[in-house]
């Protein structure tokens, strides 16, 4: 995509639907870590196990939703990005996990999260598509301030050894690169195949990637209502639906304000955890996520300014 495309992009009139589009994302995506919270610690399901299931509930719904209408010949046109693209989404997620199972929660969230909005608006920059100026910086320090102030204070690494630091850092730093190529594509398989199709094609290769995992070691199947239900909540919403108002938002948006928009995932996670389970914000967290939110409004503001070429 050029970067006038892009320019066209971020000054349409569907670019404050779309940041919206995006948000929603991040915020089924944060319902669906208190889901996988509840799952690992209240049944003993392995986080592989989780986004396998996550990803086959989701490609089956959306199949079902839009299998017929995916046009073949533009299809198999894109068939390489499309199975890269999937691959690349299963990937992110498998090592985010195995970050978190080496260092914990805390600093694999805060890698994963932080690092693709400076990737992407590094390569934009390079590009042409997005201008550097005063506001871009303090959206960016806003955002990423604000979501490590939300993200730091449930821990650091425990007592992993250096090993387990090292492969830790390595495969959350490999998540953020995954989720920063993911990004970069995503806008322009929706723009070709529809957000509904790009999504069912993209959530079927990462089912098939993440069932290959299943070869080193035995699925565990859900069996109970309780986690079967919290299953299909995590494959209809989490997956099928998040995927595809992502897909839509990334057709439409830059890729900087696309990955500041899904920020709004750890927000969601804390906030949920508060209501829900009892779990009390520290004040840190309530500047981060006004900083957050503030960062978001501040970019909504600025994809709706004209760019000089629409005021000259």
């Amino acid at each position: 995509m050029t970067a006038s495309r892009y320019a066209t992009l971020a000054a349409a009139p569907y670019s404050g639907v779309a940041l919206i589009a995006a948000c929603s994302a991040g915020f089924l995506w944060g319902t669906g870590a208190l889901v996988v919270n509840i799952l690992i610690a209240r049944y003993g399901f392995a986080p592989g196990d989780i986004s396998f299931w996550r990803f086959a509930v989701g490609a089956i719904f959306l199949c079902l939703i839009f299998g017929t209408r995916i046009h073949l010949p533009t299809l198999r046109t894109l068939l390489v990005p499309v199975v890269l693209a999937g691959a690349t989404m299963a990937g992110y997620v498998l090592c985010w996990f195995l970050g978190i199972e080496r260092i914990g929660a805390a600093i694999p969230t805060l890698i994963a999260l932080c690092l693709p909005p400076g990737f992407s608006t590094l390569i934009a920059l390079a590009r042409g598509q997005e201008r550097l100026d005063l506001s871009l910086a303090v959206i960016l320090t806003a955002a990423l301030g604000g979501t490590v102030l939300i993200v730091a204070r449930h821990g650091g690494m425990g007592e992993a050894g250096q090993a387990d630091l090292i492969i830790g850092l390595l495969c959350s730093v490999a998540s953020a690169l995954l989720y920063t190529g993911f990004t970069l594509v995503s806008g322009r398989l929706s723009s070709a195949l529809g957000a509904g199709q790009a999504a069912t094609c993209l959530t079927v290769v990462a089912a098939l990637v993440m069932g290959l995992t299943t070869l080193a070691r035995p699925l565990q199947w859900p069996s109970g209502i309780p986690p079967q239900a919290w299953f299909l909540y995590l494959g209809v919403v989490t997956a099928a639906l998040a995927l595809l108002v992502f897909s839509w938002g990334a057709a439409r948006l830059t890729p900087t304000a696309l990955t500041v928009a899904t920020l709004i995932e750890p927000l969601t996670a804390v906030v949920l955890s508060a209501l829900l389970l009892g779990e009390r914000l520290g004040a840190s967290q309530w500047a981060g996520g006004v900083l957050l939110l503030l960062s978001i409004w501040g970019l909504g503001r600025r994809l709706s300014r004209p760019t000089p070429s629409e005021q000259t």
